[in-house]
């Protein structure tokens, strides 16, 4: 049998781009941040993940210049050879105690921060334990570890204390968590979680790539959130969000981190994070430290999303934060209601399975800080407009569980 075989059968793809109903891979000629350039008409982006608005921003731009200008463009080898600058240790050191941990390691992207700090740390006979709506680069670097791996349903505790009691109690035991679910925009419930991993012995990891510079004082994420820094183990983020940039990070105790440095097989086997990434992450750090009312403004937006949504009668879940899903329940309304909206001006994201378990597939939105009240008010006429043309909008469940905020422009 030819192995290229299934490739020629893949047809679903290339029926939705003939139908015009594909959402992926779309070509943007030009981005501003909060509004983006298709085929020459602008269109509202309700779907980044530019949570702070960063992207765009004169200090972090001249930063990655500066660095492009001395650095150029590479370091052409990895972390381990030659591929560590003076600017990388800056970075870790100032990451460390922006999430307060004794150390942390700088990842080129995000994905490999998962995959190598989990198969690095669980091996053979240890135990890896995810929430069912983790990320799939946890997913992966569970499945690249020598270990076993476990799964709890989302966000439930008593589902976890089963798991954990019935492991091994000499076993090793990782739980690994996200901060904030990428797709539900819910809050990993860290209080309960922390207390459930010390009982059984198992070290806490969280991944705060959708929690940094949205949830804690600064942005410092969600165990700062909580109040609970000290007591989770491990500390993950991506530069990809709120850092306005590409990379991500592990950060720890130090004889941990320093272990991860010389087993995490896509740390030593692949190049290093360039020059002008690394600034960037720099530069906007010291942005979220110095505006801190970047950090207010997205979550203010963020609830008035929430309260507006709900308000006309959408289905949004547990969302508590800037991601504000709107559940549809099926792959066809899902697909018709995205690009509804796309053509009326506004980019959000289509998620299906396997993003999503049956019948809760969705529209993912997402805002940014630098979103105006103009922006916010011209979408939600377009949310409800649409909604109401396809029957997405159920005015007798409609229910406010927050008071409606008055974002500040």
């Amino acid at each position: 049998m030819d192995i290229f075989g299934k490739c020629y059968r893949f047809t679903t793809a290339k029926e939705a781009m003939a139908a015009g109903f594909y959402p992926y891979f779309i070509p943007l000629d030009d981005t501003e941040g909060t509004e983006v350039i298709y085929q020459g008409r602008r269109i509202l982006m309700f779907g980044s993940n530019n949570y702070l608005g960063l992207t765009t921003h004169p200090k972090v731009k001249e930063a990655a210049i500066d660095a492009l200008r001395r650095y150029g463009t590479s370091c052409t080898g990895s972390r381990f050879l030659n591929g560590t600058l003076r600017l990388h240790r800056e970075l870790e050191e100032r990451l460390a105690a922006f999430v307060g941990k004794e150390a942390a390691l700088v990842f080129s992207t995000g994905y490999q921060t998962n995959l190598g700090t989990i198969s690095a740390l669980v091996g053979r006979g240890d135990y890896v334990i995810l929430d069912k709506e983790d990320h799939a680069s946890i997913v992966d670097g569970a499945r690249m570890s020598m270990g076993i791996t476990k799964r709890f349903s989302h966000n439930d505790i008593a589902a976890l204390e089963r798991q954990l009691a019935a492991l091994p109690p000499e076993a090793g035991k990782l739980v690994v968590v996200d901060g904030v679910y990428s797709m539900g925009g819910d809050i990993a419930p860290l209080p309960q979680l922390v207390e459930v991993c010390r009982k059984h012995g198992a070290r806490l990891m969280v991944d705060d790539a959708h929690s940094l510079g949205v949830l804690g004082p600064n942005g410092r994420g969600t165990a700062a959130h909580f109040g609970l820094t000290e007591q989770v183990d491990l500390i993950m983020g991506t530069f990809s969000k709120s850092f306005a940039s590409i990379g991500g990070f592990i950060a720890g105790d130090e004889p941990v981190i320093h272990y991860i440095q010389h087993h995490a097989r896509s740390l030593i086997f692949s190049a290093s994070l360039p020059a002008p990434n690394v600034a960037a992450v720099l530069a906007a750090l010291e942005i979220m430290l110095e505006e801190p009312e970047r950090i207010r403004r997205v979550n203010e937006i963020g609830a008035k999303m929430r309260y507006e949504l709900r308000r006309l009668g959408f289905d949004i879940g547990p969302s508590q934060t800037p991601i504000v899903p709107i559940i549809i329940g099926d792959d066809i309304r899902t697909a018709l209601a995205w690009k509804a909206l796309f053509e009326e001006g506004v980019y959000v994201n289509c998620v299906v399975g396997p993003a999503v378990p049956p019948g809760k597939q969705l529209l993912r939105t997402s805002y940014m800080a630098t979103h105006t009240d103009e922006q916010l008010e011209r979408g939600l006429e377009i949310f409800e407009r649409v909604g109401r043309a396809l029957g997405l909008i159920n005015p007798s469940t409609a229910h406010v569980e927050e008071p409606a905020p008055s974002p500040r422009a």
